[in-house]
């Protein structure tokens, strides 16, 4: 699947979320999810997180 496939399905779900859910819920979970899954990395994955996309910033 494209990677701008998988952004057009990601959208669709936020706005159908966003009519039939109350607009708090829907903030919590679209900030709350990557939050929660960032903490749930150990030390090592966080710190290759970092390297990478300070390499990337650097490149661009």
């Amino acid at each position: 699947m494209s990677t701008g496939m998988k952004l057009l399905i990601g959208a669709g779900g936020v706005l159908l979320a966003w009519m039939l859910l109350p607009f708090w819920f829907v903030l919590l979970v679209l900030v709350g999810l990557p939050v929660a899954a960032y903490l749930m990395l150990d030390d090592s994955q966080r710190r290759r997180l970092k390297g990478h996309a300070r390499r990337r910033s650097i490149d661009h």
